[in-house]
């Protein structure tokens, strides 16, 4: 095994470790800090040991420097929250007057709605979900207030509004706050799509945010699972703080009396049974979930045969942890390569994904030959 692997597998099992049990990270040598606050960063989740510690009240245990990048992780993810939920208010206050229900997604729904899952958790942009009819006066409220569009190309206009499941996002003039209007949690082309009437009827009201709403418990989580193995990135692969909100809602929401039941019937409902059996089979290797023995049965029989659970257990652990060193040793790549291209094959039919790709190719190479002819001008 090359030096950078083994470093790799280190700094994951070290960042797991971490977030298992945190009460452990007081007795890290120092090379295990530089190494676990390097690759915390990198995935997002320098913040979470920070609450974490926090919680535990354990910041005074830990080296001084190492306090120092958590004090930082968390004024970072102060201001980001602080930043972010500013931004709904101001989406509502832009929306009011219109009869449309607004539903909070990922991130800033964590914070409004005060799970657990939003400590230490910084985003970049606020996501929301209203019905596929709003979409015409929502974006025509939200152009007036400032929020526009970033200047897509006529066709990634058309991918957009033709194919996807969000409109092109926005960003607001004075602020510079991005925002995504989604009217549907995968795009209309995915293998998966189902209608978001059922998410709508099961969504719950925000006491003191007006007419904002969060997804129901189950939804919440199946959206956490679509959005960690059906949005594909072929340089960061899959998202560790991804599968770290799935771990988390669950912990959360599974004190609820039927919430396991619950949370089955919604995938078998939505048809998002693999998404969600490869979901908690990761949570399950990594961070020791159980599901009730009632419901264990009943997921194995949503898993792929035994060859594609093979792959899909060598793959996804090695997509999931992101880079911390500089470039992402050779197998690395290719897992993310893999899993991207299955992402984008279930994201859109064969035909389409080909058009697409041979677009984005094409562009890819027009600038490279651009830059090419200007580095020659240039001489």
């Amino acid at each position: 095994m090359s030096t950078a692997m083994a470093e790799s597998r280190r700094a994951a099992t070290l960042l797991v470790a971490a977030l298992r049990a945190p009460e452990r990270l007081p007795a890290l040598a120092d090379e295990d800090w530089d190494l676990l606050l390097r690759i915390a960063r990198h995935a997002r989740l320098l913040g979470r040991i920070d609450a974490d510690l926090g919680t535990l009240g354990l910041h005074a245990r830990v080296p001084e420097r190492v306090c120092h990048h958590l004090e930082s992780a968390r004024q970072q993810v102060a201001y980001r929250q602080r930043l972010l939920t500013w931004e709904v208010d101001r989406v509502l206050r832009a929306l009011e007057g219109l009869d449309v229900q607004v539903v909070a997604l990922k991130g800033v729904a964590y914070v409004l709605a005060g799970v657990p899952t939003a400590r230490g958790r910084v985003f970049a942009d606020v996501d929301l979900l209203v019905p596929m009819a709003a979409l015409e006066p929502v974006e025509q409220r939200l152009h007036a207030c400032g929020w526009l569009s970033l200047g897509h190309s006529e066709y990634d206009e058309r991918y957009y509004r033709d194919w996807m499941h969000e409109i092109p996002p926005l960003r607001h003039a004075e602020r510079d706050n991005e925002i995504d209007i989604h009217h549907r949690l995968l795009p209309r082309t995915s293998r998966f799509h189902f209608e978001p009437a059922p998410l709508f009827a099961a969504s719950r009201a925000l006491e003191g945010h007006g007419a904002l709403r969060v997804l129901g418990a189950p939804d919440m989580v199946l959206h956490a699972v679509v959005h960690l193995f059906l949005e594909g990135d072929a340089r960061e692969g899959l998202r560790l703080r991804d599968l770290v909100d799935v771990w988390d809602l669950i912990r959360h929401f599974e004190a609820r009396a039927g919430f396991w039941d619950a949370l089955l019937d919604r995938a078998g409902q939505l048809g998002l049974q693999r998404p969600l059996f490869h979901a908690l089979r990761q949570a399950q290797l990594l961070f020791a979930l159980e599901p009730p023995a009632r419901c264990r049965a009943r997921l194995a029989g949503w898993g792929p045969v035994a060859p594609v659970r093979w792959l899909m257990d060598r793959l996804v652990p090695l997509a999931l942890f992101p880079d911390h060193a500089g470039r992402a040793p050779l197998r690395v790549r290719l897992a993310r390569l893999a899993l991207y291209v299955r992402a984008h094959w279930l994201r859109m039919p064969s035909g389409l994904l080909l058009r697409h790709l041979g677009y984005k190719g094409w562009l890819r190479v027009r600038g490279w030959l651009m830059a090419g002819r200007g580095e020659a001008v240039r001489r």
